[in-house]
């Protein structure tokens, strides 16, 4: 288990990120306090939150997580003519 500062990991996210996903535990601190334990989803224990639980199973291939489109406004169908409602009694008939 190492420690980083929080200067010293925003520097470095990426190779922190890295040592965490390869197992490697984390203890993140603050002006010398420890804040944050940042270990990787596969090794992590006693995970409580519905988000971290969700991540958990999308990396042990057991769930897909959502993917999020940008909402767009659709502009609703415009249909001349008779009701599909109309048509479908006129076949029956």
């Amino acid at each position: 288990m190492s420690s980083v500062g929080i200067k010293e990991l925003k520097n470095r996210l990426t190779y922190y990120i890295r040592l965490a996903k390869q197992g490697e535990e984390l203890v993140v601190t603050e002006r010398g306090k420890p804040v944050v334990l940042m270990q990787g989803l596969t090794v992590a224990k006693d995970v409580t939150s519905l988000e971290a639980r969700l991540a958990r199973l999308a990396v042990q291939g057991i769930a897909a997580l959502p993917i999020r489109h940008a909402s767009k406004k659709v502009k609703p169908a415009c249909i001349r003519g008779k009701p599909v409602s109309r048509i479908i009694l006129e076949q029956r008939r």
